[in-house]
């Protein structure tokens, strides 16, 4: 830094340029329309407060596009009927979260740390190793997980029937599979 640089003579780094002062004459340059031009709603007064997208009455694009109908259709997700939110939770977050024999359920998961809360629905997913033997209650389960938490010798417990639900019960009851005849 140099040595002459102090607080008495600091200024800005460019020089602060005039602003045009408009409708001061025709002497000024910005005199008579103002930068404005002739006539027209632009010419007004307020008529740089109009919204974004405004055509000036004129149909406006996003009107004149055809819409995909129906809160079902792809175009219109996530606020369809059909669709499902649901908080994903892999079995390497169980294998490090809890004991061996230890029952696994929404409020577990939320008293260990791993969910926030039990108002969604909770999937178990496939990612990692599981060594412990873990009786799992959740909403759903991917085909690995269920694989890998029956490999090591648990059970999962399935809170609702799963869309392909060919094997399932329906009338509410919960399916219960579990390895080594458990």
């Amino acid at each position: 830094m140099p040595d002459d640089l102090n607080l008495s003579n600091l200024g800005p780094a460019d020089r602060r340029r005039a602003p045009k002062r408009i409708g001061r004459g025709m002497g000024s340059g910005k005199g008579r329309y103002s930068g404005r031009g002739l006539k027209g709603q632009k010419a007004r007064s307020g008529s740089h407060k109009m919204r974004a997208g405004f055509e000036g009455g004129q149909m406006p694009a996003y009107m004149r596009l055809g819409k995909q109908r129906g809160n079902t259709s792809k175009d219109a997700m996530p606020v369809g009927p059909f669709r499902t939110h649901s908080v994903p939770v892999n079995v390497r977050d169980l294998e490090a979260r809890f004991e061996d024999g230890a029952e696994v359920t929404p409020e577990a998961l939320v008293a260990a740390g791993v969910l926030k809360n039990t108002r969604t629905d909770v999937k178990i997913l496939g990612q990692g190793e599981l060594t412990k033997k873990l009786t799992v209650t959740a909403h759903r389960f991917s085909a690995t997980a269920k694989s890998k938490i029956e490999r090591a010798g648990g059970a999962t417990i399935s809170l609702r029937d799963d869309k392909a639900g060919s094997s399932h019960e329906t009338g509410g009851e919960a399916e219960v599979s579990g390895g080594n005849g458990a």
